[in-house]
Formats: structure tokens, C-alpha cells, sequence
């Protein structure tokens, strides 16, 4: 509880943590919250724009509402033109009820948190090639690019503790082997290695085993780094005089070392863990962005932000690179904001 009325009596740490808890609660909610299924095409609203909303009619205060569009082709410049119908309002609502489950044959309908009533659709970050709506894919493709972090954490923690532990506790020629087999795997180019590891594995697999795999793929080449530290932690740890007292009373190396030891770097654990999440999250959007993770129709930061790499979508339609690209910045900035914060806290000497 400190270490939280510290950190959040820093401004900047204050505000990246509010902003991290939108994130997670947007796309926790992301079902309520999103006004269209990530999924539901409409061919006739490729790349539209995002939507304009208004909040004042003829000088005075109104309920939010957008005008009715139409689409018209101009054969002179071979361009598609939005044309707002001015006479014609629809008006935003609260608790809309989507009709777009039904048609795919899915039951209960959702209750959406809003919309439009009718078939006029907003879409406050615009559309894509398929006239899917960008605010309803970001908010589900923040679920794989968010949680990727936290889910590769539960493997490549125990892994690095265990293995930094046992190296720098047992020492002598077992540290020196357990070490050069470290520092070989952490040789080796990063981003290069879970490239060629994610490009063999098997396209008819779903997305949701494509995550699995790509978790523990990211997880396999960042352990090294966090056994090698721990490993000089334990060093200096192993000659404390309780550490010394357990081994004369009998205690196993086992539990000398997830009981007396591994506790003794929680703080670093703390920092670690918050300075890693960013690693995964570029890591899986890198993957998707390359055609190589999450795979489309499912959304993923990485894989929306790939359709606007096109450079006419990044001259005429900004909106498809900017909003995802956005997304991963403000994301990465923020642990590594808080991160860093963290890192002052528990060693003022750094």
C-alpha cells in the first residue's frame, strides 16, 4: 500500500495508471462498449470516415446526433464521395440493442452501450477495406495485444526465477553451464528468432492456438535475461546468515531456494514484470503485423495497423495507421512510465 500512495502521488505515474485501467476495462468490456460486431461487413461503407457527430443544431445544445449518408462515385477523379444528408438527423442512443448477432445466428442479442436506431451506423474511427467498423476492432483486438503480456509472465517468470535461482545458488560448474547456455539463447537476434519461430507454425491452426503458441514463442527467447539478474541477486542472497542457518538445520536446496531465496527479489520481480508487458506487446503486434500472428478476420492492433501501412490508406485514410498505431504507444509509454516509476521506489540508489 506504500508503494501505491507513492506512485500514485507522482503525476505521471498517476496518469499513465488511469490510462492503463481504461485500456483493460474498455476491452474487458469491449463486448457492451464496442457499438458493432469486429466482424459485420458492409461493402457499401469501405474506408468511410470517421463519423461526424454533432452537438448543436441551429445555435442551441442537442442531443448528439449524426446526419444520414450517402455514397457517390465521382468519375472524374475515381474517388468515392460522402454526402451528408443535412435534412435528415440520427440521433445517437444509449443501451441500443444490436440486431447484427441475430443475422449471424447468434443468441441472446447484445446490448450494445451505443448506437444508432435504424440502419444508419456510426463509426467514430471510420471504416476499413470492408467496411468494418475500426472502434468496435480496436477495442476487440486490444484483448490478444493487452493480455499477451500478463499470459507470457506466467511462463517466462517461473522459468527465470527457477533457473537464475538454482544457477547462482548451487554454483561452481553447474552455474558456469546453466549460465553459457543463457547467454547463448540471449545472443541470438531477438526479433529475428520469433520470426522464423512463428512462420513454422501450421496455418490451419485457429487463432486462438496461434496466441497460445505465440505467447510461449516470446516467452521462450525472454527468460534468459531475467534468469542471468536473478542469478547475481541469489549470489549475494545465499551468504545471509538465515539462508545459512536453513541449510544447517536440514531444509532441502529446493526449499531453501523458493522459500528463503526467490522471496527476497520480489522487488526486482515488481519491476521486471511491469518493464517486460511492453516487449510482449510489441512482439505480438510486430508478429500480427507481419502476417505472422493474429490472422484476419479476427482483429489485432498489429493486423488492423498492417491495412493502413498501404500508402495510399496513409495519404487519404490516416485514420486506419493512426488510431491502432496510437494504441501500442500510449500502451508501451505507460508501463514503461510506471515501470521506471517503480524502479525509483524500490532502489532510490538506481
Amino acid at each position: 500500500m506504500d508503494v501505491l500512495k507513492i506512485l500514485l502521488k507522482d503525476k505521471i505515474s498517476r496518469i499513465s495508471l488511469v490510462i492503463l485501467i481504461v485500456l483493460y476495462f474498455s476491452i474487458a468490456l469491449s463486448d457492451f462498449i464496442a457499438p458493432y460486431n469486429p466482424n459485420t461487413r458492409n461493402p457499401k461503407a469501405s474506408y468511410m470516415p470517421p463519423s461526424m457527430v454533432y452537438f448543436w443544431d441551429d445555435g442551441q445544445l442537442s442531443p448528439p446526433f449524426i446526419y444520414r449518408t450517402s455514397y457517390v462515385f465521382n468519375e472524374t477523379t475515381f474517388t468515392k464521395q460522402i454526402i451528408e444528408d443535412k435534412s435528415e438527423k440520427v440521433f445517437l442512443r444509449l443501451f441500443v440493442e444490436s440486431d447484427e448477432y441475430k443475422m449471424l445466428g447468434v443468441f441472446p442479442t447484445r446490448t450494445h452501450l451505443f448506437g444508432t436506431t435504424g440502419e444508419e451506423r456510426i463509426c467514430l474511427f471510420g471504416t476499413d477495406r470492408n467496411g468494418r467498423d475500426v472502434f468496435s476492432r480496436i477495442l476487440h483486438g486490444g484483448k490478444p495485444s493487452l493480455t499477451i503480456g500478463f499470459v507470457g509472465l506466467l511462463i517466462v517468470f517461473p522459468l527465470g526465477l527457477l533457473y537464475g535461482g538454482m544457477s547462482g545458488y548451487f554454483g561452481g560448474s553447474i552455474d558456469n553451464l546453466m549460465m553459457r547456455i543463457a547467454e547463448a539463447l540471449m545472443s541470438l537476434p531477438y526479433f529475428y528468432l520469433i520470426v522464423v519461430l512463428a512462420s513454422i507454425l501450421p496455418a490451419n491452426i485457429s487463432n486462438s492456438q496461434r496466441f497460445l503458441l505465440i505467447t510461449v514463442i516470446l516467452s521462450f527467447v525472454s527468460w534468459a535475461g531475467l534468469s542471468r539478474v536473478i542469478r547475481g541477486q541469489v549470489l549475494s542472497i545465499k551468504e545471509q546468515e538465515y539462508v545459512q542457518a536453513a541449510r544447517a538445520i536440514g531444509i532441502s536446496n529446493f526449499q531453501i531456494i523458493t522459500k528463503h531465496i526467490l522471496p527476497q527479489t520480489t522487488s526486482y520481480i515488481i519491476i521486471a514484470a511491469t518493464l517486460s508487458i511492453p516487449g510482449f506487446i510489441i512482439g505480438e503486434s510486430a508478429l500480427s503485423f507481419l502476417g505472422l500472428g493474429i490472422t484476419q478476420p479476427d482483429p489485432s492492433w498489429g493486423n488492423i495497423l498492417a491495412e493502413g501501412k498501404e500508402l495510399s490508406n496513409m495519404l487519404v485514410r490516416p485514420w486506419i495507421l493512426f488510431v491502432p498505431a496510437l494504441c501500442i504507444f500510449i500502451s508501451v509509454l505507460c508501463f514503461n512510465l510506471v515501470g521506471d516509476k517503480l524502479r525509483d521506489i524500490f532502489d532510490p540508489r538506481s
